[in-house]
């Protein structure tokens, strides 16, 4: 079974869209309706966050947990790609994530964001990863979309 997969150019270098897309705090920004903690100051291979979704999940309200485990969070340099994976572990959606900063030259990358989810339970997971991946592919993409727009709003060259 293939993964979502989301591509986006960024007119940022690698490392300054790394800082922005890899690190998972600031994914509450641009994904509708959801929250997102982390269990550290700042991400690491072991970090453990949880992103927490619902109407109204901003305020604190409960709703749907997603809870991830940080496996990979190998930063970008100016020839290297960089490469984030996460493991969902918790008890409603389950799989894998990953984040991926393609360096494009001294003020360009893309940024590649992959999604593997199904839903825990007796339900085969095929079946609920299939049901998911319109909504995840639709979040990823809006999410990349706003980070993106944010890049642009905030470069001023």
């Amino acid at each position: 079974m293939t993964a979502d997969a989301v591509v986006r150019a960024f007119p940022v270098d690698a490392a300054t869209a790394w800082a922005l897309v890899a690190d998972p705090r600031n994914h509450g920004r641009w994904v509708p309706l959801t929250r997102v903690g982390l269990s550290t100051d700042a991400p690491g291979v072991g970090s453990v966050f949880t992103a927490v979704s619902g109407p109204f999940a901003r305020r604190g309200a409960p709703g749907l947990a997603d809870v991830m485990r940080i496996d990979r969070y190998d930063p970008p340099t100016d020839t290297r790609t960089g490469v984030a994976e996460f493991t969902k572990t918790g008890h409603v959606l389950r799989g894998s994530a990953s984040i991926v900063v393609v360096p494009a030259g001294p003020s360009s990358c893309r940024v590649l964001w992959t999604e593997h989810v199904w839903l825990a339970g007796p339900v085969p997971h095929r079946l609920t990863e299939i049901a998911l991946r319109p909504f995840l592919g639709g979040m990823v993409r809006y999410a990349l979309m706003r980070a993106s727009s944010e890049v642009r709003a905030t470069d001023h060259h």
